[in-house]
């Protein structure tokens, strides 16, 4: 995909499988029947096929990684591994990235920050929002495993509060709701432009249905006015829309067909 001269391509590592039912949810309707009307997205055992990854984009000097994948784990869920490889595949090296990027810091989107206590991207600056990492890393509260995993990076780390660019033709968003720090990255040029959404939208089905839920949001309330408010604005623009586990990690469209949203990968 090419935004401009700006060029994002996926960098996969893995799948993940959910039950739907268990994950997706309209309030007020009994799970089965509101999949009823989106079983095309499930497989035959009513899971929700979750691909695994990031975004390599490139802009002027900048070769920048969004999110960084799952890692090297199989727990019967999740299945990471393959993003060396991939990132390799696209013609670069660990050393070559000048930044990692992080639309929030959950294990699935963190995998290959760091890797037995060791920075992955060792010449690389890392950023995230300040709240996710005050939320995953410094709360009293905070998992250990995500601490593990994240504290490494601190010699390295660029946390930031306000919307800027963080790269030539990238911006940061703030759209709290799934985590207290997600943020959306807005690939523009030319005239053109793209979001990258993280986890604002886990499914192409919330697109089309304004009020389902996602287990994983740490506010459901507030996940669901981010992810309407940029749906409609996107809705029967020209502007790309891809999600950090849309199927195959295919850009699309939203468009609006009597007065319903859905998604139209391209």
């Amino acid at each position: 995909m090419r935004i401009g001269s700006i060029e994002i391509l996926p960098v996969r590592d893995g799948l993940g499988r959910e039950t739907a039912t268990d994950v997706l949810t309209r309030p007020g309707m009994a799970p089965s029947e509101a999949w009823s009307c989106h079983a095309d997205e499930l497989d035959d055992e009513g899971r929700l096929h979750l691909p695994l990854g990031g975004f390599l984009v490139r802009t002027g000097d900048r070769v920048v990684l969004v999110d960084v994948g799952v890692g090297a784990i199989d727990n019967g869920k999740y299945r990471g591994g393959g993003f060396p490889d991939a990132l390799a595949a696209l013609g670069v090296q660990a050393a070559d990235v000048t930044d990692v990027v992080f639309t929030h810091l959950h294990f699935d989107h963190v995998g290959w920050a760091t890797r037995k206590g060791e920075v992955v991207f060792t010449n690389a600056t890392y950023r995230v929002h300040a709240d996710d990492w005050a939320h995953f890393v410094e709360a009293d509260d905070a998992d250990a495993g995500a601490v593990r995993k994240l504290s490494p990076l601190e010699s390295r780390l660029e946390t930031f509060t306000d919307d800027h660019a963080v790269a030539p033709g990238l911006s940061t968003r703030h759209t709290p709701g799934h985590t207290p720090g997600s943020t959306v990255y807005v690939v523009s040029d030319a005239g053109e432009r793209a979001l990258l959404l993280g986890d604002v939208v886990h499914s192409v089905v919330e697109l089309a249905e304004r009020d389902w839920e996602a287990v994983f949001d740490v506010d459901p309330a507030a996940a669901s006015v981010a992810r309407n408010l940029l749906a409609d604005e996107v809705a029967d623009a020209d502007d790309l829309v891809v999600g950090a586990h849309f199927p195959d990690l295919a850009f699309g469209r939203v468009v609006t067909t009597s007065g319903s949203r859905r998604f139209v990968s391209l």
